[in-house]
Formats: structure tokens, C-alpha cells, sequence
């Protein structure tokens, strides 16, 4: 059990400086030693000035240096444990289904569909704390990307770096696509279970409201997000370097249009027991499901016990405050009571 710790550790690695602001002092008392000795002997300066203090320029280097110290470890906050509480964490899960065909390249949602998906996505998970969540991208045939699992950092990115390149095979297949995301489920334990799909909804292949009512009778929800417009948009293409290098087109010659296919994935979404939300704002949109998602039965994932911590940097803050007015009050060149003291005359 970690008894204290410092909320802000990377703080104490400015404590670095203050050997370096030694070596700075050393060198600033040598060069004052040098001017000094310019003006003549060393010791008739000393005996003509008597009211310099080196020893006072040390004590003083040492106040501020201790000011500084207490300071930094203030600012890192030690903490201390108070007492141990006890929490669990409960959730539900969430498998989203992406589609990765050609067809999401269409820019009639900026900068495309996929790219648009994949922040609306990335923007979810943020929202996420205790719930879990997979990942599914498909076009002709559909893969499991990511596992159900708590790790939103690694999700994040692996989000980010899908692209249509990633399945060879075009289509939509939807109905793979919520097969694979079930068998995500498989010995999760959760009680509630939803599927988010995420795709125009065109060209998809047979099968998929069978796979949303299977779906349905084992407890999951299937949503839908719909991703373009229904009035249909070219399809870019681009080369090895990411330019452009014209629109698809069928074997005729004439530009190949892409459109969102609403009534399908209405369809799909009632036989899936979920709903369905067109993405004309797509991190709206999503953050919307996911927020009638999460008004789903939660289950308890793991009980654990956490450690509650103590903040004590006041302490050290005041013992900062009370060695900088030292050195603000104590004199570089001795008082009239240091001198009547004469602490650091011979005679």
C-alpha cells in the first residue's frame, strides 16, 4: 500500500536547478573576488569596508535556496492517505461497427465521411468512464479491430490510424458486421450490450435485418448513425501520395454516386430493438446514442479497493513563505547590531 505519494512528481525534476544555481553562486562570489582585489589588498578592503559580511551572502544564498526548495514540493503536493475507500467500476458495452468501403471517402461531410467518423468516435470515447468497448470495421467482409476492453488511450489510436486501404474486399457487408460484433459479447457477462453501426448504408449485402433481430433476441441493441447525404456525392480517388486523381466511375465511364441509404438503416435499427440518428452532425450524433445508451442497465465489472489521499502542500508552502521573509529581512551588508556584536571581527 503506497502511504504517500506527490500529485505532481514531474514538478520535482526542476529541484535540478538548484545545483546548478549553486555552481552559478560559486561563480559570482569568485568574480566579485576578482573586482575586489582589484581596488588593492584584500585584507585592507575587508578592514576598510568592515560592514561586508561574506558569511551574510552565504546565509542568504542558503534562505533563498531553502524558500525554493519547499516551494517546488509544495507545487508537487505530497500527499498522504487518509482512508481506503471502496468502489466498483460498472458499465455497459458498446461494439462499434465502422464502415471502411470506398464510398466513405465521399466529402459531402467534411473533410470525408470515415475521417468525420473516426474524430465523432475518438470524441465518444472521451466521454467514457466506466464502459467498455470494441471495434469492427467491415466493408466487403468485417473484422474485429479491437477486443472489448478499458484501454480508451490504445483505442484512440488505433482508431485513428484505420483507413480503406484496411480490407481489400468492397461492399457493405452489414451483416458480418454485427455477427463479428457479437461474438465480442461472448463470456463478457454484461447485462446490457449495444451495437453501434456507422455507415451510408449503400450497396449493402443480404442478410444484415436477419443479423440485427438475432442480435435483438440475445439482449443486444443495434443502433445506426447515417453517414452523407441522400442527393448522392462523387467518390474520390486518390494515388500512393494522397492526391486526388479523379472520381470513381463504372465500366461505362460515368461517375459512380454514393448515396445514404436511410430506409435501410431505419430497417436495421427496429429489428435491432435501437434507433436511429442521421449524422448531419456526426460527435452530436453519436454523443446522443451514447447517452441513451447509457441509461441501460449497468453491470458491475470489478470492486476495488482506492486509496484516499490527503493534500499537504499548505505545510510546505508555509515553511517556503517563512525561510523567503528571512531572507528578505536579513541585510547583505551586517545591521548596527551585528556590529555591535562583532561577530566576525578578529579583535
Amino acid at each position: 500500500m503506497n502511504m504517500f505519494r506527490f500529485e505532481n512528481p514531474n514538478v520535482l525534476y526542476t529541484l535540478l536547478f538548484l545545483p546548478i544555481g549553486f555552481l552559478i553562486f560559486l561563480l559570482y562570489l569568485r568574480w566579485k573576488k576578482k573586482v575586489v582585489a582589484r581596488f588593492g589588498d584584500e585584507e585592507l578592503i575587508r578592514r576598510l569596508m568592515p560592514d561586508r559580511a561574506i558569511a551574510f551572502i552565504w546565509i542568504k544564498y542558503a534562505l533563498l535556496s531553502a524558500a525554493i526548495l519547499f516551494l517546488i514540493i509544495a507545487l508537487a503536493n505530497p500527499q498522504f492517505v487518509s482512508k481506503l475507500v471502496e468502489g466498483e467500476r460498472k458499465g455497459i458495452d458498446i461494439v462499434i461497427a465502422l464502415d471502411i468501403s470506398n464510398s466513405m471517402l465521399a466529402e459531402d461531410v467534411q473533410p470525408n465521411r470515415l475521417e468525420r467518423s473516426k474524430i465523432a468516435i475518438s470524441k465518444m470515447i472521451d466521454k467514457l468512464a466506466n464502459d467498455r468497448i470494441g471495434l469492427v470495421i467491415f466493408a466487403g467482409k468485417a473484422y474485429k479491430d479491437i477486443a472489448i476492453t478499458t484501454d480508451y488511450t490504445a483505442t484512440k489510436f488505433l482508431v485513428q490510424n484505420i483507413h480503406t486501404g484496411d480490407i481489400a474486399t468492397q461492399g457493405t457487408a452489414v451483416g458480418d458486421a454485427i455477427e463479428e460484433a457479437m461474438t465480442s459479447f461472448e463470456n463478457t457477462g454484461a447485462k446490457s450490450k449495444a451495437i453501434i453501426i456507422m455507415t451510408d448504408g449503400e450497396n449493402h449485402e443480404e442478410g444484415a435485418i436477419e443479423a440485427a433481430q438475432k442480435a435483438a433476441e440475445q439482449g443486444i441493441k443495434v443502433y445506426t448513425v447515417g453517414i452523407g447525404s441522400p442527393d448522392g456525392v462523387p467518390i474520390p480517388l486518390y494515388d500512393s501520395h494522397h492526391n486526388r486523381r479523379g472520381y470513381k466511375k463504372d465500366r461505362d465511364g460515368n461517375t459512380v454516386m454514393t448515396k445514404l441509404n436511410e430506409n435501410f438503416l431505419k430497417e436495421l435499427a427496429d429489428a435491432g430493438n435501437g434507433m436511429y440518428v442521421r449524422g448531419n452532425n456526426i460527435s452530436y450524433t453519436l454523443e446522443k446514442i451514447y447517452d441513451t445508451i447509457n441509461q441501460l442497465e449497468k453491470t458491475t465489472f470489478e470492486k476495488r479497493k482506492f486509496q484516499d489521499y490527503d493534500n499537504k502542500f499548505q505545510i510546505y508552502l508555509w515553511i517556503a513563505l517563512f525561510f523567503l521573509i528571512l531572507e528578505i529581512l536579513f541585510f547583505e551588508r551586517k545591521g548596527k547590531i551585528i556590529q555591535k556584536i562583532r561577530i566576525f571581527d578578529n579583535n
